[in-house]
């Protein structure tokens, strides 16, 4: 009951709308009943008394039923049509906003293409549910009440016939209800899994061609689209079989009805007048019950689809602002991490971290993959919450400070760059797009991007495509720095900005970053370690624990954990690069 309430409330802000909507309903159910009164006038007082004032009566009386029918039947389609419309507009917003809300531990466990289908299929449901369903199901319920009032006014003994065989249709209403709901909750679930398959293998495309996979993925697709198939008919099928299970039991009714007032009229204890106006409401009461029964499986289906996104819009943020958070200055002081511990729930990835980074400082994060450095620095911008522990920069907690005045300080650059299918110059200026110009182009220029930009066919104005893919990776990776020189934010994560780029990309980008890092308080999480050796400190991470820091020079006169990393990294280079490797750390 309670997710027909909240799908109930979801109307309450077009209450006057709903209520004239409603009036069109009741107009239109009773013009039913109107017509089915008419037919025994029609028979006895003009065919059988030859009554020609009843015939100018009723010529008009049909006409106005006809007028004021056409009219309450377009008002309440539209009025509902547009409540609908707009209920799905404003839950569609409501669910992509409160989905943005959500922390990076959200996206890792609903996968892309299952949040698309909520957001579009599931909220396509419940528009079907709310308009097509509420409208029959008031409008309907209105003409059933109004016909049942004229059998009964006609003859009470047939319309007693009649009624017992209604409540034989209430069983396959509710039991192909149940399994419509059943199969529905199936059928979002597949079509989720399916989207996400299709979006999978379309942005990895290039991998699928270069493992020769076209033939595995269609027998994936293939047999996901088959099982949706299948759904799709046992939907079929149920509503198939409702309607003429429905329709078997009202014509045993009509039988037995046509039986036994056939027989009054004959034996004259009925005019055929009164029976036929009886049957003919009789036979408007079918298409009502009918459409009822239909109803009940879109009504089945819009709640299955409501179930799925209410359990999106009731998932509580795991990163949000706590009550009066403070607004965060543009940083001047430290990053200070006390003692944090950060667990993805099935063991502590980082234990008992303790640093300090001062301003202005270049610390690099490096380690095996799995020892927590990109986990580490995920945490300051609030991307996770600590486990225990907490973070403070300049002094004040980061879980005390509004999300959006904490982030406004960071700027990241990724490894992988993530680019809109927008202009060059809204990618650059994202984050402020109301950004002049000149600004834009100060920062594609300090990011060495101007001068290509200025080649496209439209220059800034030209729009890059999915992911960039109209640009080479260098290119893709310095319009990226230019976004982030633009942000102009205090504290800079690099992400291996250059491990991807061929030698003459990675020399224009590698310029770039000096540019970006100049004071700055950076932080790289570094996978090549040649990248960092000008850090100011280098922090080394294995099982989640810093087991030593220093620079370059100091960690490799060490010979720990730093070197042997160094050392395995290059150890397949020439004997020259290994031979300076030993004399940096004989020099240290």
């Amino acid at each position: 009951m309670t997710i027909y309430i909240r799908l109930l409330k979801l109307a309450r802000p077009h209450t006057k709308k709903f209520v004239l909507a409603i009036c069109c309903m009741l107009a239109v159910g009773a013009t039913q009943s109107v017509l089915a009164l008419l037919v025994k006038p029609v028979l006895d007082d003009v065919f059988v008394e030859k009554n020609s004032s009843v015939l100018i009566f009723i010529f008009g009386a049909i006409i106005g039923v006809a007028l004021v029918r056409g009219i309450c039947t377009y008002g309440q389609t539209v009025l509902m049509n547009l409540i609908g419309l707009r209920i799905v507009t404003d839950l569609r917003s409501q669910l992509y906003n409160h989905i943005q809300k959500q922390s990076l531990r959200f996206f890792y466990e609903n996968p892309t293409g299952t949040l698309m289908s909520r957001i579009t299929n599931d909220v396509n449901l419940i528009q079907t549910a709310v308009s097509d369903a509420i409208t029959s199901v008031l409008k309907d319920s209105v003409t059933l009440i109004g016909l049942v009032f004229v059998i009964f006014y006609r003859d009470w003994k047939l319309a007693l016939i009649a009624l017992i065989v209604f409540p034989l249709t209430l069983f396959p209403i509710v039991k192909f209800g149940q399994k419509m709901r059943k199969v529905a909750s199936h059928t979002q679930i597949t079509f989720g899994s399916l989207t996400n398959l299709l979006q999978e293998t379309i942005t990895g495309t290039r991998i699928v061609k270069a493992f020769g996979m076209e033939a595995y993925e269609g027998k994936r697709f293939a047999k996901e689209n088959e099982k949706l198939f299948r759904l799709f008919m046992k939907t079929v099928s149920i509503r198939a079989l409702s309607s003429p299970l429905m329709e078997l039991l009202g014509y045993i009714g009509v039988a037995a009805i046509v039986f036994y007032g056939g027989y009054q009229v004959i034996k004259g204890n009925s005019t055929p007048g009164t029976f036929f106006s009886f049957m003919t409401a009789l036979l408007f009461l079918y298409e009502p019950v009918k459409r009822l029964a239909n109803v009940n499986n879109t009504v089945q289906q819009g709640i299955a689809g409501a179930l799925r996104v209410f359990e999106i819009l009731d998932k509580i943020p795991d990163i949000k602002d706590k009550e009066s958070p403070v607004v965060l200055k543009r940083i001047s002081d430290d990053i200070e991490l006390r003692n944090v511990t950060f667990s993805y729930g099935d063991g502590s990835v980082l234990e008992n971290i303790n640093l300090t980074i001062k301003s202005g400082q270049v610390v690099a994060f490096v380690g095996m993959s799995g020892g927590g450095k990109t986990t580490l620095v995920n945490l300051i911008p609030r991307f996770y919450d600590v486990t225990e522990g907490s973070i403070m920069i300049d002094g004040i907690d980061i879980r005390d400070v509004t999300i959006k005045s904490l982030r406004d300080q960071i700027g990241i650059v990724t490894q992988q760059v993530i680019l809109f299918n927008e202009t060059v110059r809204n990618n650059i200026a994202y984050g402020d797009i109301e950004t002049s110009d000149s600004d834009i182009i100060r920062a594609a220029k300090a990011a060495n991007a101007h001068h290509f930009i200025m080649k496209l066919p439209r220059g800034y104005d030209t729009f890059i495509g999915e992911q960039g893919v109209r640009l080479s990776g260098g290119e893709r990776q310095r319009i990226s720095i230019a976004r982030s020189i633009l942000k102009d934010a205090p504290i800079l994560i690099l992400d291996e900005a250059t491990s991807s780029l061929d030698t003459e990309a990675e020399i224009e980008v590698q310029e770039a970053l000096e540019t970006l890092m100049k004071g700055r308080t950076t932080l790289i999480i570094a996978h090549r370690l040649s990248t960092i050796r000008n850090a100011d400190r280098i922090i080394v991470l294995s099982d989640g624990k810093i087991v030593e820091e220093g620079t370059h020079e100091f960690l490799m006169g060490k010979r720990g954990e730093y070197y042997r990393l160094y050392k395995m990294q290059f150890e397949n280079n020439t004997k020259g690069s290994l031979n300076n490797a030993d004399s940096l750390s004989n020099n240290a």
